[in-house]
């Protein structure tokens, strides 16, 4: 299984640079970088920060998926 997730599509789509994003949620903006490219799942606890963030039910910006 694999999860992919809309943060980029999300973020862009309200004008929200990566780098406000990242402090707003205390990461740094390569941990965002690679959460954005599916390089990395973040924890449960930063998934639901970002869901909050965004102000959004978390199965709206991740999504899990079977790989081939």
């Amino acid at each position: 299984m694999k999860v992919n997730n809309k943060i980029k599509e999300i973020r862009e789509k309200r004008g929200i640079v990566q780098l406000d994003m990242a402090a707003a949620l205390g990461v740094s903006r390569q941990t965002m970088t690679a959460i954005e490219n599916m390089k990395y799942n973040p924890s449960l606890e930063l998934t639901l920060k970002i869901a909050k963030y965004f102000n959004l039910p978390v199965e709206e910006i991740f999504e899990l998926v079977e790989e081939d």
